[in-house]
């Protein structure tokens, strides 16, 4: 049975070192609010591994804040406003340990981790440079076929934060059908937090939305608002003005401007 929370116990679930994945996709659905109530802590988590099929915006205000000291995502960009400055930035300077990983690589990770095993084999990357990114990716040989296979290690994942249109008393969750890994996250992550736009009195299925049904979600909370800027259709658009504002201030050398006006920000707080 799920718990409901505000954002602020909700963010105080995350401490230091922990893998947390964020759901969404680029910069549709991401749990912008979460994101945001984290940082408000005084005590900051530092030293996280951050687990994103793709990152963005949210992620980047976590790198800017000196939150993540793993990454590892297929992506991390802002779409057609282009690189993730902050993320960019780390990178370049060396202050970030990049985990590089593929569309294959994390899907074959996270399978590991749901079938219990420590690692999943696969053609992926094989004749490839990759490899020597990532020393802990080994080979084996298919014992039934003496092919020389890649073994990806199980990716463990101790909260998963997902954001929805709306959730019931019962504890199911609508979310719309850009799902990215949303579901993989939810099967692998020792724990799952949802926020959501709305509470509704039950959720009922649709052709533009997917279904989370109960009992995937440990703890759901009330947070208006909050994906955005990134959008939650059909509820609001990407505010196209807010990432050009962000990648703006960055440039500028005004991220701490951006992020205690980021923080500020009230509009989640009505859930």
């Amino acid at each position: 049975m799920y718990q409901s929370i505000p954002l602020s116990e909700a963010a105080n679930l995350i401490q230091d070192s922990q893998t947390i994945a964020l759901g969404g996709m680029t910069v549709y659905r991401r749990p912008v609010a979460f994101v945001r109530e984290l940082l408000r802590r005084p005590n900051r988590p530092r030293d996280l591994t951050l687990l994103c099929f793709t990152a963005g915006y949210e992620s980047d205000l976590l790198v800017g804040a000196g939150c993540v000291g793993t990454m590892r995502s297929v992506y991390f960009g802002l779409e057609s406003f282009g690189l993730a400055p902050m993320f960019t930035e780390a990178a370049q300077k060396g202050m970030i340990n990049i985990l590089e990983e593929t569309e294959a690589s994390i899907v074959m990770g996270m399978r590991a981790t749901m079938g219990g095993v420590g690692f999943m084999p696969s053609r992926a990357w094989i004749g490839t440079d990759l490899p020597k990114l990532r020393p802990d990716v080994k080979t084996i040989i298919d014992p039934y076929t003496n092919e020389e296979l890649m073994a990806f290690p199980a990716i463990p994942c101790d909260v998963a934060i997902l954001h929805g249109l709306e959730a019931d008393s019962y504890g199911n969750v609508k979310l719309n059908n850009n799902l990215g890994i949303d579901m993989e996250l939810v099967y692998i992550a020792k724990t799952v937090i949802v926020t959501v736009e709305r509470m509704v009195e039950q959720v009922e299925k649709s052709t533009d939305s997917f279904l989370l049904p109960a009992p995937g979600a440990d703890y759901i909370v009330h947070a208006p608002s909050g994906a955005w800027p990134t959008s939650c259709y059909p509820a609001y658009p990407v505010a196209g003005g807010e990432f050009m504002r962000y990648v703006d201030a960055c440039n500028a050398g005004k991220f701490d401007e951006y992020l205690t006006e980021f923080i500020a920000d009230r509009r989640s707080d009505l859930g």
